[in-house]
């Protein structure tokens, strides 16, 4: 059939099975806008408040869903309005889709209004980009964007459509999309020397990330964990793949980890990383980092083997198929001391805070009670963000979104919306400190036009409070530009935008306060005050090995001496 290009970007959202696009509208991109008025009926538009939000809602949708987000801008600053949202995704392996219009093709690099080499900008921080010039392209390039986004490690992809292409027209026809089926690129020597550290070890540890979550790998982890009897710990990406009330559970790892993980991780023998790329905020000093123990990597990106730790032994491929062929050759172990000594570790350092006052800590607790652990958590970044991870039992994969690679701020918000649009059901909370709710708040505007029952919860100490920390140990106490004591009143913001709004200023008040923001089934901010010096313990200097993780007794005890 003869179709013109905006109404075959829509026929191809349609053919890979998407149902809702988030995005803001402009000149160039008019065309597309108007096909998708006339679908509007198959695929639902979320109208974010900034670019940045649609990309941040796209990036929520397809972590909480497993699906491809989709994101919409038009040419020049709508368009470089996406990037942070792109890199966001890129760096946490998300399958995202952006399409943007840019200025016809004739009028391309003559310095044109709104003009701005998209694919040039977003080349660093995409798996593919396309600039599509011609309508014939246009199918072919789709539906190849939708499969690189989501194959091998997902990640994003963009597609810059000139305008005189979302205008011309050529023949269409449908095309079912092509799934890759998971797989697992086993090396029978590497296959052999894992198998062999496995037998050998007497002290394993499982190291977990986001590769977990990503490939569906949480049945396979936890038999694998049986079957080697061993402890796991994830990084900040991998919460809910593995259970978080398990026995063998110690937390998570890295600078502000649990001391069970760091110091576990310090004396085991053998680690087996699952689905993790080393990332300089877990393993600290890469020289000193588990310098006791031999190096099994499970990854499907052959380009994270030996990139930031060299590894005794490598498997490449999908994790949840790696696991399927390791557990079935694994005899099972018995590590009955290893795991009594690490019992001992989790009893003598447990997590905790000063809860005298009304704490951070103290809310995650609340929430998880009140949930019931069921939530979809997102956060933003800072404090907070690390008392999330801390503090909520997390029990199922794709139940905890935050950005953890790229770390930003004003990502919570908006990713809680995308969260709530993919899973209705669920009952979605964000998690954000006063610093970073300023960054994308007028996201709260969406919420409330489309009704989405979302509750915010702003954290709010007046000031940048992760920043703050870092002054206070390292920067004798020198807070440049990290105050925020001034005159905004985040209810008054909240309810100018048409939500919903709570205070709390007590320990007494937060129970009834997140179960009457739940039961509203509404857009509602619960904006926490809490003291400006609490600090995310434990933690590990930039740049430490992990087995000097400290926290707050250890503080006290160093400045009385």
């Amino acid at each position: 059939m003869l179709l013109n290009g905006s109404e075959i970007v829509v026929e191809c959202l349609k053919e890979q099975g998407v149902d809702t696009v988030f995005g803001y509208p402009g000149g160039t991109i008019l065309n597309v806008y108007d096909a998708l008025y006339k679908h509007s009926d198959e695929i639902r538009h979320i109208l974010t408040s900034h670019e940045q939000g649609a990309a941040h809602a796209a990036d929520g949708y397809a972590r909480a869903t497993g699906r491809v987000g989709v994101c919409l801008a038009t040419s020049g600053p709508g368009a470089t309005n996406l990037v942070t949202g792109i890199a966001t995704a890129y760096m946490d392996s998300v399958p995202l889709v952006a399409i943007t219009a840019n200025v016809a093709l004739p009028m391309l690099g003559k310095d044109t209004f709104q003009e701005v080499d998209i694919a040039g900008v977003t080349m660093p921080i995409t798996k593919h980009n396309y600039i599509v010039k011609k309508v014939d392209d246009l199918a072919p390039i789709m539906r190849e964007a939708f499969a690189i986004a989501r194959s091998g490690r997902p990640g994003p992809v963009l597609v810059d459509i000139t305008k005189d292409v979302t205008a011309a027209t050529c023949e269409y026809t449908p095309e079912k999309p092509v799934i890759e089926e998971p797989k697992a690129f086993i090396n029978d020597a590497e296959l052999a020397k894992a198998l062999s550290f496995i037998k050998e070890a007497k002290k394993p540890f499982i190291y977990l990330g986001g590769g977990a979550v990503i490939s569906g790998a949480s049945k396979e982890v936890a038999e694998f964990s049986e079957l080697i009897d061993a402890p796991v710990c994830d990084t900040l990406m991998g919460k809910g793949a593995f259970d978080g009330y398990s026995d063998r559970y110690t937390g998570m790892i890295g600078m502000h980890g649990t001391k069970a993980s760091n110091l576990g991780v310090s004396e085991c023998d053998l680690l087996i990383a699952l689905g993790a790329r080393f990332s300089d905020r877990v393993i600290g000093n890469p020289k000193r980092f588990a310098e006791n123990a031999k190096i099994i990597h499970i990854d499907i990106d052959k380009a994270e083997i030996n990139k930031n730790i060299r590894v005794d032994a490598s498997l490449v491929g999908d994790l949840k198929e790696v696991l399927k062929v390791l557990n079935a050759k694994i005899e099972k172990k018995d590590h009955s001391d290893w795991m009594a000594h690490v019992k001992e570790l989790k009893i003598k350092y447990p997590m905790k805070y000063e809860d005298e006052n009304l704490a951070c800590p103290y809310v995650i607790e609340e929430l998880d009670r009140v949930t019931k652990g069921e939530a979809i958590i997102t956060t933003d970044v800072g404090q907070h963000q690390m008392w999330a991870a801390q503090y909520y039992k997390y029990t199922q994969p794709r139940t905890f979104l935050s950005s953890g690679g790229l770390g930003t701020m004003g990502y919570g918000l908006g990713a809680c919306i995308g969260a709530q649009v993919g899973q209705p059901d669920k009952i979605c909370v964000n998690i954000a400190g006063d610093g970073c709710f300023r960054m994308n708040m007028q996201e709260l505007a969406t919420a409330s036009r489309y009704n989405i029952p979302i509750v915010e919860i702003v954290i709010n100490n007046h000031v940048l409070g992760m920043v703050r920390q870092w002054q206070t140990l390292f920067y004798g106490k020198r807070y440049s530009q990290t105050v925020l004591n001034d005159k905004v009143d985040f209810c008054k913001v909240a309810e100018g935008l048409g939500c919903e709004a709570i205070r709390v200023t007590s320990k007494e008040e937060v129970g009834p306060a997140l179960e009457k923001a739940i039961a509203l089934k509404a857009p509602v901010l619960v904006e926490v005050m809490i003291p400006e010096d609490d600090k995310v313990f434990p933690m590990v200097p930039a740049g430490a090995p992990i087995s000097e993780v400290f926290d707050g007794d250890d503080l006290k005890k160093k400045e009385q001496a």
